[in-house]
């Protein structure tokens, strides 16, 4: 009897029903298959004991390793200069589009949000394409590498590059919130007190963004030290190794036999970007700047021509440009063939369409998107009713445990999916190692974050007087999750799973460690046709890609509606 109520303490209080204490009981059984047991499972294998029985003899000689030593070097000194890149662009960008009044503020906005909605391994082709001797856009201008030169973005100042660029928008959000809460009086004020306007920007708007600005660069650090797709493209051709392609380069090579060197790799990466979410929360709370609310600022006086201009050459630049370059090479009927208007034709679209493993991988990325999508729904729905109307030491712990393999590299949730699903399964002896299976379970575990925390914002934000007086009033569990719960946070709950196929859509990181033969998804066709030598057709496929994100963005905004529409990431 004592363990019964100690048990009923951890799934819930005193208004917790045997259904609700059920319910909880299944939500922790999935989280503890999909998320738990694989992460433990790699902390197992990197603690494991050397080959001669020696105590954390795996951990000490993969640590002593050269290579690994030159990977973390790699990894933390690109990392922080792609985040200086993305700070400086982020900021500035911010700022201009926040404090200066000019035409097409939306366009420009959605412009530069776009690297964060393409994937990376599409946007490192584009830039290949762009700065590469057969450019189609600097060649006819004379300023592309001569050939046999080497593109210049294999190398370390390619990768930081295009990593400052992607990881940008991750910035540019959390400075455009601050600037959103940005008090009008104070600039009025200051105005009135005749500062000069480059003193106002110094003295009173800039120290309000500074806690947002250093929380949006490390978590593009974050991001940074778990990319795969741009060290891919470019460190591995550029001999530049970086631990998530090291982890990649030793699973492809030697196979399940080095499980325990790439899961010390791994706890490596989660180190470096659970240390940097650790002090991205601890700056938020020491550096946040409590201000008073009131009329929000928006920008009076019209931006001058010049900054107009500059401002949108720079966006151009890291927006359009890299993207242009990626589409008319995808028009040239052969590697090394210049483009020109007289030679460009669809022959490349017509070959990967007719190429079996390409529409293979386009219909599994489809369905595989489309079920972690309605899945993660299904999960998020109940998780998020508990852990905000039912509140528990179980589902505190449950919602921390969901959170973990978004906070963690991808290249990480990939490895521990290797670990925990190579061996036969209990009771059906069978292994999901080379199904479409595990590359299922992989995306669920992966971005079920990003329909749970829209979900739960919504849940706690919402009264719960309609849910306990359904209660009171005898309505069970699943209808008032089904009748009240669910239309209260749908706008958030359509637009977090929204954001789930777009982002599975064209995912890499995940499925380039766990595809087999049959199971290619977009991103690793676009990776294979590039490391084969076939750029064009790694264009073409970028582009049809492309197009589908696109169009997937253009019907969410048609479905959704103005208000859960407002939740995607490009309306920030």
């Amino acid at each position: 009897m004592a363990a019964e109520l100690r048990i009923g303490r951890i799934l819930g209080d005193r208004r917790t029903g045997g259904g609700e204490r059920m319910l909880a009981l299944v939500l922790c059984l999935y989280v503890a298959v999909v998320t738990i047991w694989p992460l433990g499972q790699l902390l197992l294998t990197a603690f494991r004991p050397g080959p001669e029985g020696e105590l954390l003899g795996t951990l000490r000689d993969t640590l002593a390793a050269r290579a690994t030593g030159r990977a973390f070097w790699n990894t933390l000194s690109l990392s922080l200069i792609s985040v200086a890149i993305s700070t400086g662009l982020g900021v500035a960008l911010a700022l201009a589009v926040g404090l200066l009044k000019m035409p097409l503020r939306a366009t420009l906005s959605f412009l530069i949000l776009m690297p964060l909605v393409i994937p990376s391994q599409t946007l490192a082709l584009s830039w290949i394409e762009l700065m590469g001797a057969q450019s189609p856009i600097l060649r006819p201008l004379g300023l592309a590498p001569s050939p046999g030169a080497g593109n210049p973005m294999y190398s370390r100042a390619g990768i930081a590059l295009v990593m400052g660029i992607e990881h940008m928008p991750l910035v540019f959000i959390a400075v455009r919130a601050a600037l959103r809460g940005l008090p009008a009086d104070l600039v009025e004020a200051a105005r009135i007190a005749a500062i000069p306007p480059r003193r106002i920007l110094a003295r009173v708007i800039l120290p309000l963004t500074y806690p947002s600005a250093l929380a949006g660069a490390l978590l593009a650090f974050t991001a940074a030290v778990g990319n795969f797709g741009i060290p891919a493209l470019l460190g591995i051709p550029g001999r530049v190794p970086m631990l998530t392609t090291l982890i990649y380069q030793r699973l492809n090579g030697f196979g399940p036999s080095v499980a325990g060197q790439v899961a010390v790799l791994a706890l490596i990466l989660t180190l470096m970007a659970v240390a940097a979410l650790l002090l991205r929360s601890a700056a938020m709370r020491r550096l946040r700047v409590p201000v008073e609310t009131g009329r929000p600022f928006h920008p009076t006086r019209p931006a001058p021509l010049w900054a107009q201009g500059l401002i949108w050459a720079v966006v151009l630049m890291i927006a359009i440009l890299p993207l242009a370059a990626l589409v008319m090479t995808s028009f040239v009927p052969a590697i090394g063939v210049p483009f020109s208007l007289d030679i460009a034709s669809f022959e490349q679209y017509r070959r990967v369409l007719a190429n079996a493993a390409v529409v293979r991988g386009f219909q599994n990325s489809l369905v595989l998107s489309a079920l972690a999508a309605a899945i993660c729904l299904i999960v998020a729905l109940p998780l998020a009713y508990l852990a905000t109307r039912r509140p528990s030491p179980a589902m505190a712990a449950l919602d921390l445990a969901a959170e973990a393999p978004w906070v963690v590299p991808g290249t990480v949730v990939a490895l521990a999916m290797i670990l925990a699903f190579l061996p036969p399964l209990p009771l059906i002896g069978m292994s999901l190692y080379g199904t479409g299976a595990i590359i299922l379970i992989a995306y669920l575990a992966r971005f079920l974050p990003l329909v749970l925390r829209p979900v739960a914002a919504a849940a706690a934000a919402g009264d719960p007087a309609q849910d306990e007086a359904a209660r009171i009033a005898g309505i069970g569990l699943f209808r008032r999750l089904a009748r009240i719960f669910a239309p209260s946070v749908a706008p958030a709950a359509l637009a977090g799973a929204v954001l789930i196929l777009m982002t599975a859509m064209n995912e890499l990181t995940l499925s380039a460690l766990l595809w087999s033969s049959g199971r290619e998804t977009i991103g690793v066709m676009v990776f294979s046709l590039q490391y084969e030598g076939n750029s064009t057709a790694a264009a073409a496929v970028s582009v049809l890609s492309t197009l589908l994100l696109i169009g997937l963005c253009a019907l969410a905004e048609a479905l959704l509606g103005r208000r859960a529409a407002a939740a995607l990431p490009w309306r920030a």
